[in-house]
C-alpha cells in the first residue's frame, strides 16, 4: 500500500469509528439495533473497505469489481456521515452546552446522511449532461469563428465505468457533432487498461479536425501511461509535451499530466517544452490538472483545459479540493486566457456525485469579430 492508501484508510477508518461512537449512544439506536450487532456491523463495513482498496482495486474478476464497488461506495457514505454528525456536535459543543438539541441534530444528521447518500448513488449512475461555453478569443482567424470543441475529462474506465457506459457517452458526444474531440486525462482509472471493447467504443469518436488525447496522473498509476498507445489505433493521437497545428492558425497542445513533474520548475520546464516553437494562431493547451496556469498565460495560451477537480464531486469535499485547487470548475478570465475546468464525465472511487453532475463539455470559438452568440 502506497502512502497515498495508508492515509486514506487510516482518515477513513478514524471517520468510521467516529461515525459509530457517536451514533451508539442515539435513542433509536440503541432501542432498535443490539450493541453487539452494531458492532458487528462496523466491523464489516471495515472490512469492506479495506479489502476493496487492497484486492478489489487491483483484481478483475467479478467479486473483486463488487468489492471495490461497495468499499468505495461506503467509503463516500462515512464521508458524509462523518461531515454531518461532527457538525451536529459542533454546533452544540459536543453536547456540553445543549445536551438535548446535541441528540436530536445528530439523529437529524445521521438520517440526512443516509438521504444524501442514496442521492448521491443515484447522480453518479447518470449520464453526464452537457456544459456548453462561449469562448471569444481575439485573435482567432475568422475561418475558425464558430468551430466547437467537445473535451471528455476523468473518464475513470475501471471494473464498472466500462463498454456500456462508455458507449451511451460516445453517442452523445458525436451527436454534438464537434469539430474537434480532446480528451483531458484521466480516461482510465490505472489499474485497467483498455481492451478490445472499449478500443471499439473509441474508436467511433471522429472528428474533422481530429481526436487528442492527453494523459492524466492515473495513467502514471502502475504503468499505464506505457500502454495508452494501444488506442491510437483507434484514432486517437496523444501529446506527449508537445504540440499540433490541426488547421492553419489553430494549434493544440497537450502535456503530460503536471502533478508527475513534482516540483514547480520541474512543471514549468513542461509547459516550456509543450509550447515552444509552436507558430502563429490560436493555442488551445490540454492539461489534465489545472496547474502551472500562470506559466500558461504567460506564454500565450488562449484557451486552457483541465479537469481533475471533478467539481469536488461529493459535496462537501469540493471545499477542501478549492484549497488546493481555487480554479475548481467552469470558465474563468486569467489576463487574456480563458481557462475551463471541467467536472469530469466519470467519477473517482465511489460511483457518487452530489450537487455536481458528470459532464462532457462542449465549447464553441468565437473571434469576437463578427456576432455568431445565440
Amino acid at each position: 500500500m502506497n502512502i497515498f492508501g495508508a492515509a486514506l484508510t487510516i482518515t477513513v477508518t478514524f471517520m468510521q469509528i467516529y461515525v459509530f461512537w457517536r451514533s451508539s449512544s442515539l435513542p433509536i439506536v440503541k432501542r432498535h439495533i443490539p450493541s453487539w450487532l452494531f458492532i458487528a456491523a462496523g466491523v464489516l463495513l471495515w472490512i469492506i473497505f479495506f479489502t476493496g482498496r487492497s484486492y478489489g482495486h487491483r483484481g478483475t474478476d467479478i467479486f473483486a469489481k463488487t468489492l471495490e464497488l461497495c468499499g468505495m461506495t461506503w467509503m463516500a457514505v462515512v464521508f458524509l456521515l462523518f461531515s454531518l454528525v461532527f457538525s451536529a456536535d459542533l454546533l452544540t459543543g459536543f453536547g456540553v452546552i445543549m445536551p438535548r438539541a446535541n441528540t436530536f441534530l445528530r439523529t437529524a444528521a445521521l438520517a440526512a446522511g443516509l438521504i444524501l447518500s442514496a442521492a448521491g448513488v443515484y447522480q453518479g449512475m447518470r449520464q453526464p449532461v452537457v456544459r456548453q461555453y462561449e469562448v471569444t478569443i481575439p485573435g482567432l482567424s475568422l475561418q475558425h469563428d464558430g468551430k466547437t470543441i467537445v473535451a471528455l475529462t476523468d473518464l475513470h474506465i475501471d471494473s464498472e465505468f466500462r463498454q456500456p457506459w462508455l458507449n451511451k457517452v460516445v453517442s452523445r458526444v458525436l451527436s454534438l457533432e464537434p469539430d474537434l474531440i480532446v480528451l483531458a486525462g484521466d480516461i482510465f482509472e490505472g489499474h485497467f487498461g483498455p481492451d478490445g471493447e472499449i478500443q471499439n467504443e473509441f474508436s467511433r469518436l471522429k472528428a474533422p479536425l481530429g481526436v487528442w488525447g492527453v494523459l492524466g496522473n492515473h495513467e502514471f498509476y502502475g504503468g499505464l501511461h506505457k500502454k495508452v498507445s494501444v488506442l491510437e489505433p483507434s484514432g486517437i493521437s496523444f501529446l506527449r509535451n508537445q504540440w499540433t497545428e490541426v488547421a492553419p492558425g489553430l494549434i493544440l497542445a497537450g502535456t503530460d499530466d503536471l502533478s508527475v513533474a513534482g516540483s514547480l520548475d520541474r512543471k514549468k520546464k513542461f509547459l516550456h517544452k509543450t509550447l515552444a516553437g509552436r507558430p502563429e494562431g490560436t493555442t488551445v493547451l490540454l492539461s489534465h490538472t489545472p496547474d502551472g496556469i500562470e506559466t500558461a498565460c504567460g506564454k500565450g495560451v488562449d484557451l486552457m483545459l483541465s479537469g481533475h477537480t471533478h467539481g469536488g464531486q461529493i459535496w462537501p469535499f469540493g471545499y477542501l479540493v478549492k484549497i488546493r485547487f481555487p480554479f475548481m470548475a467552469g470558465l474563468y478570465k486569467i489576463e487574456n486566457m480563458n481557462l475551463i475546468v471541467s467536472r469530469g464525465a466519470g467519477t473517482w472511487g465511489a460511483r457518487m456525485r452530489l450537487w455536481h453532475p458528470n459532464e462532457i463539455v462542449q465549447i464553441v470559438l468565437h473571434s469576437g469579430k463578427t456576432d455568431k452568440n445565440h
